[in-house]
Parts: C-alpha cells; sequence; structure tokens
C-alpha cells in the first residue's frame, strides 16, 4: 500500500479537489490510502468558533454559518444536483458542531478545541469521498478516530502505538482507496484529540507504519523540499534526495515542509518519503530514504518568526547551574514553551522559543520571583544547515543581530528588524 497526504491548499476549493482526481489518475489509486487534511483555512475559522464560543460573543453563529457557506459553495461547484447525498452528509457533520456549541459543559479550552477544531477534517474528507465516488473510484471512507488512540492531552496528544497499530493492521481493507483525515485522533473515552498542528503529515507515517507501507508521498504546492522557504528568499533550490538524518535535523529546526514527528517512524522501518508537486505530479520531487546524502550540497536555510528571546540572570549574581536550568525546562514544558535555542554563560541563560499558547506572560510572573528576565518580541530566528560566510551574511545582513550560536553543521541567528 502507498500512503499519499494532501494538505488544505490542495483541496482548497472545487479546482483543488477535481486537481486530486487528476493527480490520482497520473500517480495511481489503486491499494492507496489518502490522508486529508481541512480545506483551505477553514481550521483557523473553526479557531475562530471557539473563541466566540468562549467569549460568549454574538458573533458566534455568524462564524458558524461562513464556514458552512464556504463548504456548501465547493459543494455547487462540485456537484450539480442539490439533492445528492454529499449535502445531507455534510450538513449532519454541522449538526453535530451545532449540537456540541449547544450542550457542552466542559469549560477545557483544549477539550473544546479539538472537538471543534477536528469537523474540518472530517467534512473536507466527506466531500473529497463522495467526489471520487461520483466520478467513478470507489472509496472507502474512514473515520481516523477509530484507528489512532491517543492520551487525553488535547492539542497535541500521544499516540498509544501498540493499539493504533491493532486497530490499523486489523481493519484497513487494501486494494482499493482509503480515504481518511490527518491530524486527529481519539482518547480512550472516544473524545476526539489532535495531534499539533500541521500533523496530517504525522498521520500520514503513522499508517505507513502500521500497514508496512510501500512509501509516503506528500503532495505539495511546491517541486519538493527546497533549501529555503521560496516565500523569504529568491533563488531557492530543490534538494533531490536527502537522508532521513539531514530530515529531521531539518524538521527539528522547524522546517515547515516535513511535520517534525513525521519521520521517526518512517525511519524505523525505512519506509521512503517522497514529497512532490500537486501542480505538476510527474515530476520526480524529493525523496527522503535511507543513505541518500543532501544533494545537491548546499546551505539551508529554516526561517521562524514571531519568537522570543528571553535573557535571564540571577539576581545575586550566582550561577546558573543545573538545578537551575532544570527548573526553567520544568517551567518551560509545564506551559507548553517550545525552546528553539538556548545559550548560558556563569550568570546568565538566554533562549529563543515559541509561545503558540500564548502562555509566556504567566510564566513571566514565576521566572521573575527567582530570576531578572528580559524579553524582546517579534524576533526572527534563523538556522542555517551547512552554513558558510554567505548564507550568514545573507539573513543578517540590514537587521541587528541578537544572538549568534556556531556549530559543526548548523549556525543559528536571532535578529530583529531595523
Amino acid at each position: 500500500m502507498k500512503v499519499f497526504k494532501f494538505g488544505g491548499a490542495s483541496v482548497k476549493d472545487a479546482a483543488g479537489i477535481k486537481n486530486v482526481y487528476d493527480v490520482l489518475q497520473k500517480a495511481g489509486y489503486q491499494d492507496v490510502l489518502l490522508v486529508v487534511s481541512a480545506m483551505g483555512k477553514t481550521t483557523n475559522a473553526l479557531e475562530l468558533v471557539i473563541k466566540n464560543y468562549f467569549e460568549k460573543s454574538a458573533e458566534l453563529n455568524a462564524s458558524v454559518q461562513e464556514i458552512k457557506k464556504y463548504h456548501n459553495q465547493i459543494l455547487l461547484d462540485l456537484f450539480e444536483d442539490e439533492n445528492h447525498a454529499v449535502f445531507a452528509a455534510v450538513n449532519e457533520h454541522f449538526s453535530d458542531l451545532e449540537y456540541f456549541l449547544a450542550h457542552n459543559k466542559s469549560p477545557n479550552y483544549n477539550f473544546v478545541y479539538d472537538q471543534i477544531v477536528s469537523m474540518g477534517e472530517i467534512i473536507s474528507t466527506t466531500i473529497l469521498s463522495y467526489y471520487m465516488n461520483f466520478m467513478g473510484i470507489e472509496t472507502q471512507w474512514i473515520d481516523v478516530r477509530n484507528f489512532i488512540k491517543t492520551n487525553n492531552n488535547y492539542r497535541d496528544a500521544e499516540v498509544d502505538w501498540e493499539l493504533t497499530q491493532k486497530n490499523i493492521a486489523t481493519n484497513i481493507k487494501t486494494k482499493s482507496l482509503n480515504i481518511t483525515q490527518g491530524f486527529l485522533g481519539s482518547d480512550e473515552n472516544n473524545f476526539t484529540t489532535t495531534l499539533g498542528r500541521e500533523g496530517s503529515d504525522y498521520t500520514a507515517a503513522i499508517f505507513a507504519y502500521c500497514l508496512n507501507a510501500e512509501s509516503v508521498t506528500i503532495w505539495k504546492d511546491v517541486p519538493g523540499v527546497m533549501n529555503a522557504d521560496p516565500r523569504y528568499f529568491e533563488n531557492a533550490s530543490l534538494l533531490n534526495q536527502i537522508s532521513y538524518r539531514e530530515a529531521i535535523e531539518l524538521a527539528f529546526y522547524g522546517a515547515t515542509v516535513i511535520h517534525p514527528k513525521t519521520l521517526q517512524p518512517l525511519q524505523k522501518k525505512e519506509i521512503p518519503l517522497h514529497v512532490k508537486s500537486f501542480i505538476n505530479p510527474l515530476l520526480k520531487g524529493t525523496v527522503v530514504s535511507k543513505g541518500s546524502t543532501l544533494e545537491p550540497f548546499m546551505p539551508c536555510f529554516i526561517v521562524k518568526r514571531e519568537q522570543l528571546l528571553i535573557p535571564l540572570s540571577s539576581i545575586d549574581f550566582s550561577f546558573i547551574m543545573e538545578e537551575n536550568i532544570s527548573e526553567i525546562f520544568r517551567l518551560f514544558h509545564e506551559f507548553k514553551i517550545k525552546v528553539n535555542l538556548i545559550q548560558n554563560s556563569a550568570i546568565s541563560f538566554s533562549v529563543c522559543v515559541e509561545d503558540k499558547f500564548g502562555n509566556f506572560k504567566d510564566l513571566l510572573a514565576i521566572l521573575s520571583k527567582t530570576f531578572k528576565v528580559g524579553y524582546n518580541e517579534n524576533v526572527t530566528l534563523y538556522t542555517i544547515r551547512h552554513f558558510n560566510d554567505a548564507a550568514a551574511q545573507t539573513v543578517s545582513e540590514g537587521k541587528t543581530v541578537l544572538l549568534k550560536q556556531l556549530g559543526t553543521e548548523t549556525m543559528q541567528i536571532v535578529t530583529k528588524e531595523n
């Protein structure tokens, strides 16, 4: 079996859905499992619903109706007959969403987030499955929540691999086109969980691992894995082949083409990962596999924006030792703040972090009791793998360099716009 993953950009409208059909015609669809994200910016739109729900906003119903209108237009563009069964199927999912909004009693934000935001994937895969059947490709629609089981760490759940593998290995039918949702799972009480934003790649890897798949292909709107994000760097180049190790390094530092959790399960079973263009599906793209080297050998740039640079120092000029550092990291973990760079001296400790859950101000109040704490907001962290002087100059020119750290193969620079 092969596993294909299509992200939100590939299914953002009716033309995108039709293009997925065309890609499958060219790439093949027998014995394939599709992992599909929510359509376009639906996840963001559902996050607005969540915000309105907790704020008891009068705009709650309007924000739901906007999402219904968006998906209904896609349905009208794909199916001429409004009596087609897909309309009722999608409306049933929206009814489930509205029922939850009306009857939920839990005040747990992360729990509510997962129950609501998951509807994007449920609806997108329903539409795609019905369209493939409409076009003559028989599909099996699979509710991923019946297969990928996790703990109840909502918004960033951990997979129960033993139970998940048992579910997938014994219940997925091969020799047909299976369609399922990325990003989602469920806990022991069958409440929906999510695997972290952009977790659909990880979902594809989970299925591939459990099915001993031949390969995984992530279909993107770029030709493959580039040595830099074309939005920020001119003349970005395609990496034809990279090793699992190199890909894991790039993902660890924040390369957005491949999700950080995706590669470990694939590497364990030596399942090759292809990153290809859904715009030009016959192009070779990038292959990530065992023993591949970085070709061509060149600096690779990774950009993480909207970071926080936090310098901490001891109030009484005492050394910052292991016990201090372990306590700092315990707090970062507790407040779900991701550390992307560390630098320390005898009496100071600096970190560049990502506060995706908005918890920094609460953490700051605690840290300030023990340390002298400063912070720079909205800084940019550049990571350069296989750096050289020209590469360093490229990212620092015209900016204020707040921190620089060099390793054998990797340079990290924190900058602020002048």
